[in-house]
């Protein structure tokens, strides 16, 4: 990424305040922790944790000129490998994160990295991103797993990494269920493939014909699935790839009738 420019005040404040909140944010000792690692000077180590923080970022920042050191601390903080065991708190966080950036021009990726996005230039228009789609996808009963996993681009209306992320999800729950740790297609036939090994999950008793040609039929659904929506995404630029609202609240459906499904799957003994 290329070098940042400063961060307002105001936005300092805001991702301040969610890094460093009271019960979710990070400790006191792990913020002069991941201070020290980007050799950030802890001015204020007594004061209230986000006024801290606050204070040691913007002091970084007004001397360097620039956001890199934030940006830094961001990265340091939300590295994937730090929140192993809580993915639940990682996607709370960053979710939350991604709020306080809305404005910014960056967003925070599954990935810890921070990504160029289409900045909200209001209160009212990032608002808007998030209510008018997310009021549709609850007008349509989407499964809250959907919502969880790609709140932060629909608060950017980001249609594209709203599909990715959705998707991405499907594989995240699959691999919860079956234990299993390959992806995609090779992760489908391995959960729900009826090969010699037999499968690890199943959405019925597979007691019948009709049974078993309905397995067989959504592990078809999920390969395509990914196949279709989730490979593009991951490996197209957005501008070669475009979405509008109306594939993504169709594609989110589809991810939302296959968590359904998972919810009601069992796993074969």
């Amino acid at each position: 990424m290329p070098r940042q420019s400063p961060f307002t005040g105001d936005a300092l404040e805001a991702i301040a305040k969610v890094l460093a909140d009271t019960h979710d944010g990070l400790s006191g000792s792990e913020i002069g922790h991941v201070l020290a690692q980007c050799r950030v000077e802890d001015t204020d180590p007594t004061m209230t944790k986000w006024k801290r923080l606050y204070n040691a970022l913007a002091n970084a920042q007004n001397r360097q000129g620039h956001g890199a050191m934030v940006v830094g601390f961001i990265h340091k903080a939300m590295k994937p490998a730090r929140w192993r065991g809580k993915s639940a708190e990682f996607d709370d966080m960053r979710a939350n994160l991604n709020e306080a950036l809305a404005f910014t021009g960056l967003a925070l990726g599954e990935d810890g990295e921070l990504h160029k996005v289409q900045a909200a230039r209001t209160v009212a228009e990032a608002e808007e991103r998030a209510d008018l789609l997310r009021g549709k996808l609850k007008a349509r009963g989407v499964h809250d797993d959907v919502l969880r996993f790609c709140r932060a681009e629909l608060l950017q209306r980001n249609y594209f990494h709203a599909v990715l992320e959705a998707t991405k999800s499907v594989a995240d729950k699959i691999r919860t269920m079956s234990g299993l740790s390959c992806d995609g297609a090779e992760l489908v036939q391995a959960a729900f493939g009826q090969g010699q090994a037999g499968p690890v999950l199943a959405i019925n008793t597979l007691a019948t014909d009709t049974e078993r040609s309905e397995q067989r039929g959504f592990v078809n659904l999920l390969v395509g699935l990914f196949g279709t929506f989730r490979n593009p995404t991951a490996h197209e630029a957005r501008i070669y790839w475009p979405i509008d609202e109306q594939d993504a609240l169709d594609i989110l459906s589809l991810v939302s009738l296959v968590h359904r499904k998972l919810d009601g799957a069992r796993q074969v003994v």
